[in-house]
This record gives C-alpha cells, sequence and structure tokens, in this order.
C-alpha cells in the first residue's frame, strides 16, 4: 500500500481511455466546477468503500473530505497511467487504513495507561456489552427483516481484518476487477486472491452461526 500521493501516481498502464480525464484537465487549468463534478460523481462510492473500511458513518465522511482534498491538491502528480477513479479510491483506501490502524494505536496507548477513576462519571456511561442477536430457531422472521440482515452482516464484516475487509468490499461488494483491487491496494492479483478466498471463508463461517438451524 503507497505511503504517499506520489507513489499512488505510479500505476499500471490501462488500454481505455479515462473517461474522467477532460474533467481532470480542466481542474488543473483551475476549473473548480470541473472537479466539483468530480467529486458528485465519486462522492457516495468513495463513502460506501470508506464506511465498508471503517464500519463508521463519521469515519467514512471524514476520508470521503480528506480524499478528494489531497486528490485535489495532487492533481498535477496525477500520471493518468491508470484512471483516474482508480487513483482516487487508491487515496481513499489508504486513509482508511491509516484511520484505522490510528485507532488501534490509542486503544494499545489506553490500554498500557493505568485505569483513571472519575467519581463523577455514571454508570450509563460504561458501554454494556450482550448479544442482541434473535435465536435462529426460535424466531425465524424478525431474523430475516432487512434491520436484523443488517446488523449481522456489518458484524461479520467487522470481524474481518482490515486487509481482508478491503478487498472484499473492493472485489465483491464495489465490483471491481481482481486486477483493478490489484491497484487499488498495490497488491499483486495473487495476493487480491488469496485474501479475498479468505475473506470469503471467514465470512461463511461467521454467517453460519446465525443461519445454520439447531439440530
Amino acid at each position: 500500500m503507497c505511503p504517499t500521493i506520489a507513489e499512488c501516481s505510479e500505476l499500471v498502464a490501462i488500454d481505455a481511455v479515462d473517461p474522467d480525464l477532460p474533467l481532470v484537465n480542466a481542474s488543473r487549468n483551475g476549473d473548480v466546477s470541473a472537479f466539483e463534478e468530480l467529486a458528485e460523481k465519486y462522492d457516495r462510492k468513495l463513502y460506501r468503500i470508506a464506511h465498508g473500511i471503517t464500519r463508521s458513518n463519521e469515519d467514512a465522511e471524514e476520508i470521503v473530505q480528506i480524499a478528494f482534498l489531497k486528490a485535489f491538491q495532487n492533481l498535477r502528480r496525477f500520471q493518468g497511467n491508470a484512471k483516474f477513479s482508480t487513483w482516487l479510491i487508491r487515496i481513499a483506501v489508504n486513509e482508511g487504513s491509516m484511520k484505522l490502524r490510528k485507532q488501534r494505536s490509542d486503544r494499545e496507548q489506553s490500554l498500557d495507561s493505568p485505569p483513571r477513576i472519575d467519581s463523577e462519571a455514571s454508570t450509563s456511561r460504561i458501554p454494556q456489552y450482550r448479544s442482541n442477536v434473535p435465536d435462529w430457531a426460535a424466531n425465524p422472521d424478525s431474523l430475516y427483516s432487512a434491520t436484523e440482515l443488517r446488523q449481522i452482516l456489518d458484524r461479520s464484516l467487522r470481524s474481518l481484518q482490515p486487509k481482508l475487509r478491503s478487498v472484499f468490499i473492493l472485489r465483491d461488494i464495489e465490483g471491481h476487477s481482481v486486477n483493478d483491487t490489484s491497484v487499488m491496494l498495490n497488491l499483486t492479483p495473487k495476493t487480491v486472491r488469496t485474501r479475498l478466498s479468505r475473506a470469503r471463508l471467514h465470512l461463511r463461517e461467521e454467517l453460519s452461526h446465525y443461519f445454520k438451524k439447531r439440530t
């Protein structure tokens, strides 16, 4: 995964002409409305990807804003060796990965710190961890409601390692090819296929806990 925007520009060549190039070139020449058109075109897609990686509305919105800002600031570094959308998605994926790494680092630092006792803290501030997954055999109708399915899928995606989650989202949810996914994540196609297989297997095992009837 590329650590800098400059390295994100060094993508493999593509055969098809990028339909976004006229807007990209206009943006480079100072046409702000052209970049706004690009942002409007890819806003929802970037949000879906960012949310899929972070599983957080707030984080996804922040990642989209940062991705568009970095893309705008570095348009002249975009070499056109790959589609603009591929370059843009790669920036968003990198931002999502960095967000997860920072959150993991913050949690680890918090665990290493001595506990702080707040005498004014109320018990309502303490998170309550309890399962709210309905019993499939006892209440199948509620399980198959749209809300329950979304919750189950969300929990299953959260259980994926971030590196597997990114591959699964780009390939199976967003429908990008293996080659495009490998470019977006700076991985070899073989690595993409391996991680995708691992992600699918993990999700199948996770979902089987919810959908398997009790004997």
